[in-house]
């Protein structure tokens, strides 16, 4: 589902046409060759940081799932700052 969302999101289009252009030398060679091996590094260095996260959340999940009080811990921690921005909020709106 995220490569699909990835495919659809024109922010990557446009990053691509504007930011990629000013590392390509037409005398180097190719413009098409140049452009696929930079997107190719792009894409390859995006994997391996999106691996890494996926690894090190199952890791964390892993780990806090075999742990009662770490869930309830997590849960009143997670509680709290949502209440804390909602209490925020309504302070700020009041101003």
């Amino acid at each position: 589902m995220g490569f699909i969302t990835n495919l659809a999101n024109p922010k990557i289009a446009v990053m691509y046409l504007s930011l990629l252009p000013q590392f390509i030398t037409a005398g180097h060679g190719s413009v098409l060759t140049q452009s696929l091996a930079l997107g190719s590094v792009q894409i390859s260095i995006s994997l391996a940081v999106n691996a890494l996260i996926i690894v090190t959340a199952g890791s964390i999940s892993t780990f806090l799932s075999g742990r009662p009080l770490w869930l309830s811990v997590q849960r009143w921690l997670m509680g709290g700052v949502l209440t804390g921005l909602a209490v925020r909020m309504a302070y700020e709106s009041k101003k």
